[in-house]
């Protein structure tokens, strides 16, 4: 039997969080996904990336306490205070959506505003894809939901995690990348301190640091790389849906700055707003997010 008490977690991040969440465990497959909410109303499922965890939604959850919104915030597996598997070969796309969808599942819901960043865009979205009528509205921050275009070259930073041995090195004995969050910003100064703490203390066991690099392998490489038929469907599904969204951008994101175009092709008549801020853009620009999941939501309720 999984064990799913809550985990500990230190004061010093708990006073960070806004007034009045519930937090819990969730078996999803046999991996405990921890999750936290707050709200009452249109359940707003908030997916973070690598190598965070719903921390990062903070901000954004504070600003939406006067809409009536059901914000729930997850931490993707092998990151923050859910289980972490310490194969990297159990970290695929195809594993984190039904982990995820799993957890979907279990809310029991009609319908949701999904809002993503990073790899909770793909995990989201191939999450939903096989459950298409529970997605009412979306909201997408610096992500990529389709695969690579012929000709693509990846990022200096993935190019790095696929190297053998010294990858493994940096990422799990340096921890990296979470130990250089603020190098992604727009502004570095808005990851620093407690908070720049409060990203490294769930990854602070060098055994808990495979999804890190596991996440960053998991980008693809080449046109035959495992995630590219999952991310074919992602496009297709978002090329299909037909409800509200809205893109926010921090365009000095040097890992998906350069993506807007391609997210805005399968998006076309999504507004888009294009911000100064980097990589993780709800440290940055959490006024802009609030904004762009109230109006997603009122087009919804029409």
């Amino acid at each position: 039997m999984e064990d799913l008490r809550t985990p500990d977690m230190p004061d010093w991040i708990s006073d960070m969080l806004p007034a009045g969440v519930s937090r819990k465990v969730v078996d999803v497959c046999g991996e405990r996904m921890h999750v936290m909410e707050w709200g009452k109303g249109m359940p707003v499922l908030m997916l973070h990336g690598n190598p965070t965890w719903g921390f990062l939604y903070r901000r954004i959850v504070d600003l939406l306490k006067e809409v009536p919104l059901h914000c729930i915030v997850p931490d993707l597996i092998g990151l923050g205070f859910s289980s972490k598997p310490r194969s990297l070969k159990e970290h695929s796309l195809v594993n984190h959506a039904s982990w995820l969808g799993s957890f979907i599942d279990s809310l029991e819901t009609e319908g949701l505003i999904l809002v993503c960043q990073d790899w909770g865009g793909p995990i989201g979205v191939r999450a939903l894809a096989d459950r298409p009528i529970l997605l009412k509205g979306l909201v997408v921050l610096n992500t990529a939901l389709r695969p690579p275009h012929q000709g693509f070259h990846p990022t200096m930073f993935h190019r790095f995690s696929n190297l053998p041995f010294i990858s493994d090195f940096v990422f799990r004995i340096l921890g990296f990348p979470q130990n250089v969050l603020h190098k992604t910003q727009g502004d570095p100064s808005s990851i620093a301190g407690k908070v720049a703490l409060a990203y490294r203390y769930p990854l602070r066991r060098i055994a808990e640091r495979a999804a890190p690099l596991a996440l960053a392998r998991m980008v693809p490489s080449s046109l035959t790389h495992a995630s590219v038929q999952e991310l074919q469907i992602c496009e297709e599904f978002i090329r299909g849906f037909k409800g509200p969204g809205a893109i926010v951008w921090g365009e000095k994101d040097p890992i998906l700055g350069r993506v807007l175009r391609r997210v805005m092709e399968i998006m076309p008549d999504a507004p888009v707003t294009r911000t100064k801020a980097g990589h993780f853009i709800q440290e940055e620009e959490p006024a802009a997010i609030a904004r762009a999941i109230t109006a997603v939501y009122e087009r919804y309720k029409g």
